[in-house]
This record gives C-alpha cells, sequence and structure tokens, in this order.
C-alpha cells in the first residue's frame, strides 16, 4: 500500500495495483471487496464511466463530451445497482454532474463519506441534526426570567 498526496489535501493510496483518491476510498473498496467475497453483493466495479452529455459543435466551436466517473458501481443481490461516490464534501462540479446522472440514468446514486464514530454514511445523513434544538435564551427566558422581561400579572394582582 502505497501513499501520495491530491489535490483537496487526501492522500493518494494503492491497494491491489488500483490508486485510489482518498485513504476513506480505499477502505470502502476494502468493504466492497469482503461484501463480495462473503457474497452480500454480486460483484462491484471501479471508477465507472457514465456519459451526461455527448460533444457537440455549434457554429465554430467545438464542445467536448460531459462524462460523470463515479467511484464505483455496486450491483446488487436483488439486481439493483447502486452508484457510490466517496466524498468529504459536495463540489459544485459534483452537484451539476449529480443533477444531469439523476436525470439520465435510472440507478441510484449515493454520496458516502467515512465518519470516526460511525463509518460509512451517507454525506447528506451527516450534515443533517438528528433533532432541532432552541436556542439556550428563549429556552431559560421562559423558565427563570430575565430582569430585562415584563412580567404580567395574575388575577390576585400580585407579580
Amino acid at each position: 500500500m502505497s501513499k501520495a498526496a491530491s489535490k483537496y489535501g487526501n492522500k493518494k493510496v494503492t491497494i491491489d495495483s488500483h490508486r485510489f483518491d482518498s485513504i476513506a476510498e480505499s477502505k470502502y473498496y476494502l468493504q466492497l471487496k469482503w461484501l463480495e467475497a462473503n457474497k452480500q453483493i454480486l460483484f462491484f466495479r471501479l471508477q465507472p464511466r457514465y456519459l451526461l452529455l455527448e460533444a457537440f459543435d455549434k457554429g465554430d466551436q467545438h464542445f467536448r463530451k460531459i462524462e460523470y466517473i463515479a467511484d464505483f458501481e455496486v450491483h446488487h443481490l436483488d439486481g439493483s445497482i447502486e452508484v457510490i461516490d466517496v466524498k468529504g464534501m459536495e463540489t459544485e462540479v459534483f452537484k451539476l454532474k449529480r443533477k444531469l446522472f439523476e436525470f439520465k440514468y435510472p440507478h441510484k446514486l449515493s454520496l458516502i463519506t467515512y465518519d470516526e464514530k460511525r463509518g460509512f454514511i451517507e454525506l447528506e445523513k451527516l450534515k443533517k441534526p438528528k433533532w432541532k434544538v432552541k436556542p439556550i435564551a428563549k429556552r431559560t427566558a421562559k423558565k427563570v426570567g430575565y430582569p430585562n422581561q415584563k412580567r404580567k400579572r395574575t388575577s390576585s394582582g400580585r407579580l
């Protein structure tokens, strides 16, 4: 296993003569190998390419094709196909390519990341809090009351 640096500060890793852009991506590769060996998935592919837009000419200008190269394509036991990208963050280019992919292909596209506490998790689930917490000032104002807060008189005339 050898390591080098990438453009986002990730360390590139080589396992089984495959070069991965990050340690997390290489860990996910090892996980997929285990799932395949233990018959939890049918098989998986590395770096599958998906054509999002054909090359075209307009006037005297040539526009190159747009492709999306995912990290993995997983073929599940039920026959479904899941396309997986391992990322630490969602870039603007990825957001655009994701929209084009979702429009053109029926496969599920999962964006996952590695969390030290929970292992591999979808990036969306990691970003969203499980519950909403009210700001402390609003919660304590009702219970304790602050000096500047107006007090209401009760029916007996007391404060």
